[in-house]
């Protein structure tokens, strides 16, 4: 998330040859590679990184659920509904996002 946090304020060439956690490694791992960046401090980017895993945990389910939704042959499953007269399609459906609520 460190380097998304950066580029989330304004910094576009930049060296981070590290993960941080605190402020005494990020100031040993990041440098500014242009002076038109903006000026940036640990107590800046620590909120930020923390802020872009929130949003990146809240959005799990969702990726669980593309996993499960990649894995049916969903434009077969429909059409033998249809053909059939049956509801595996929309039960497959159902069971995943049963199984993967919107958190």
């Amino acid at each position: 998330m460190i380097i998304e946090a950066i580029r989330e304020l304004g910094v576009k060439e930049f060296v981070c040859d590290s993960f941080p956690d605190t402020e005494e490694t990020f100031n040993r791992s990041y440098k500014s590679l242009s002076e038109d960046n903006p000026k940036i401090t640990w107590e800046e980017v620590s909120p930020m990184i923390k802020k872009l895993q929130a949003e990146y945990d809240a959005q799990e389910y969702a990726r669980n659920r593309k996993s499960e939704y990649d894995a049916l042959n969903q434009l077969e499953m429909q059409y033998d509904d249809e053909v059939n007269g049956t509801t595996t399609w929309k039960d497959a459906i159902a069971a995943i996002k049963t199984k993967y609520p919107k958190g």
